[in-house]
């Protein structure tokens, strides 16, 4: 409470003021800084989204347009554990895949478009005859360490988080409708 007395309440009531004001011209600063400043850029191939692979998650670089999935993994010398790259294709069809200028021993991942798991094949370094699927109707690919789809127990039948590719695709600034992903 605020004393009015002339012994110096008034000055504790313009001390007071002088502080509300001052909070009160800095709130749309900050308010501003909270808000963007303008359309969110879309993220890019170097970013990472987590994504789970049966009970598994992977931190997984989104290939999503066709410079991307012809680079892929070249010319990576490591990957993290549980990293790797999830390629993207807008219908199903056969896959193939090979490692030219790829210095990593991987694995490739075959999915339908339900995001279950098909087919898992290691791949050799700098190996350029290509691994076909089997599958004629796989839509996603996953490539990651060698061994990684072993050790973790992830086998055929596991399926990809669809929702969580979902939401990378939007944040890549791609419509999951464009590859067949409906909410």
């Amino acid at each position: 409470m605020f004393s009015t007395s002339p012994s110096g309440g008034n000055r504790k009531l313009r001390l007071a003021a002088a502080a509300v004001l001052a909070l009160a011209a800095l709130l749309p600063a900050a308010c501003d800084r909270a808000e963007p400043a303008g359309p969110v850029e879309p993220k890019t191939i170097n970013e990472r989204f987590a994504i789970h692979v049966g009970d598994r998650s992977l931190r997984l670089h989104l290939a999503i347009h066709e410079a991307e999935m012809q680079r892929g993994l070249m010319g990576r010398r490591d990957l993290a554990p549980d990293e790797g790259m999830l390629f993207v294709y807008p219908r199903p069809a056969p896959m193939s895949f090979w490692m030219r200028n790829t210095p990593l021993a991987l694995d490739i991942a075959f999915f339908d478009p339900e995001g279950e798991l098909k087919e898992v094949y290691a791949l050799q370094p700098f190996d350029e005859n290509p691994v076909r699927s089997r599958g004629l109707h796989l839509q996603f690919a996953i490539e990651t360490n060698q061994g990684w789809f072993h050790e973790n127990g992830v086998k055929p039948g596991a399926k990809l988080e669809l929702a969580a590719v979902r939401r990378a695709l939007e944040a890549r600034g791609a419509k999951p409708s464009t590859f067949g992903l409906t909410p």
